[in-house]
């Protein structure tokens, strides 16, 4: 175990927990050379883990009584539930007892859980969630989505060289491009926020492309998209939206009469494919970048792929030592 990159899953967050949980545990156990510590309610996760055969060497529980939930405070439930099952496995990241820590549970106590527990790297003004979000290209990283809802420019240039040092080494992009979403591409457009982040990006040591409208994102122009987190979460929320929608509308027209019928099963395998260029399962989860240790923010309706897929970027993260390079750049 102790040549070997340990994963602390919250087995008790999100909608399907902890059967979905545990079998993207399982997942990613046997197929990559690592030990997971799931935190949660023993019995449960006992019950979950009779269905699969593994090797029992490479797994630890560490029980807990509480559960924090969506309706909660995030800072009161951080504080106030000392034995959750996310508080201990932040804990367990803070302590080094693990390399990082993946939750589906609240957003909003991860977060305030992440500051205040596992804290920041020296030289960070403010951590930042990334998702990755599709586009016509593949992906780009949207950050900030969810930390930072009153953002300073200089918070926007370390969303900016964090994105970039992620993007180089987790998604293998030789020089990603950044771009500041704006209402115009020119320089001089934007509020005092933008055009501030603006004169500080073109400065730094980074791929930086100017302006971005939101109207560029689906076409992939940027492989960084930086913004504070209220334009970062609407523009996370409309994408997810908008392509659930697109969706439903499609299979509307195509049930709509007998030869649209006849198309539909014709383009069947084109749908199929466009929809998985959509699957968010793919990367499975968004970091919290400039913390001291990796907390992996999954989604709420995480399955099993998705909790698998969200542990092997948690080990591309630590081998690549993405948290090490992060402090580097910024304090250079």
């Amino acid at each position: 175990m102790a040549n070997n990159i340990i994963i602390a899953v919250d087995a008790m967050g999100g909608d399907n927990a902890p059967n979905e949980i545990i079998k993207g545990c399982i997942e990613a156990l046997n197929q990559n050379n690592i030990h997971i510590i799931l935190v949660g309610n023993q019995d449960a996760i006992k019950n979950e883990l009779n269905k699969y055969s593994y090797d029992e060497t490479k797994i630890s529980i560490i029980h807990t009584t509480e559960i924090i939930t969506m309706e909660e405070s995030p800072v009161v439930a951080i504080r106030s539930k000392k034995n959750s099952s996310m508080v201990v496995g932040l804990n367990l990241l803070k302590e080094k007892k693990a390399d990082a820590f993946i939750s589906a549970g609240s957003t909003g106590a991860l977060l305030a859980g992440g500051t205040f527990l596992v804290g920041r790297i020296k030289g960070v003004k403010r951590p930042a969630l990334a998702p990755l979000i599709p586009n016509k290209k593949g992906f780009s990283l949207l950050i900030d989505c969810g930390a930072n809802m009153d953002a300073k420019p200089e918070y926007l240039l370390q969303f900016a060289q964090m994105g970039y040092i992620y993007m180089k080494n987790i998604m293998n992009i030789p020089s990603p491009k950044v771009g500041l979403v704006n209402v115009g591409t020119e320089k001089e457009k934007g509020n005092q926020l933008t055009k501030e982040a603006y004169t500080l990006m073109e400065k730094a040591d980074i791929n930086f492309i100017g302006n971005i409208e939101a109207r560029d994102i689906p076409y992939g122009k940027a492989d960084i998209v930086v913004c504070d987190a209220f334009t970062g979460n609407v523009i996370l929320k409309y994408t997810e939206g908008f392509g659930l929608s697109l969706f439903d509308i499609i299979k509307e027209e195509i049930m709509s009469n007998a030869i649209s019928k006849i198309g539909g099963l014709l383009l069947k395998s084109a749908f199929r494919n466009i929809k998985n260029r959509f699957d968010y399962t793919e990367y499975g989860g968004a970091p919290m970048l400039g913390l001291k240790g990796l907390v992996v923010k999954a989604h709420g309706s995480s399955n099993a792929k998705a909790i698998s897929s969200a542990i092997k970027q948690a080990i591309k993260f630590k081998e690549q030592r993405i948290a090490e390079e992060i402090e580097q750049k910024i304090n250079k």
